[in-house]
């Protein structure tokens, strides 16, 4: 089996700080992807006594190892995880 490189989905935002030079400049944040039960959902902010909650955590902008199984469970879980998100090994 083929492992894979998963990359959470990520949003621009911005400005990056008060300065007026920081409004034209933004950055990538990670959003975390979590499983409960059979169901995928996408979390953008995790409290860390929020995360035994959850089966399964992906922390946004992190690289995780996955397998093909789990890769084929995240494209179909319905949050916005299409190929562009996994990079063979």
């Amino acid at each position: 089996m083929t492992d894979y490189i998963f990359r959470t989905p990520t949003v621009r935002e911005g400005p990056a700080g008060l300065h007026r030079l920081f409004f034209f400049y933004k950055l990538d944040r990670g959003i975390s992807i979590v499983k409960s039960g059979a169901a995928y959902s996408r979390v953008r902010y995790l409290l860390d006594e929020d995360l035994a909650d959850y089966d399964v955590v992906y922390l946004g902008g992190r690289n995780h190892v996955v397998n093909e199984a789990t890769k084929a469970e995240l494209i179909a879980g319905g949050v916005g995880i299409t190929e562009s998100n996994f990079t063979a090994i």
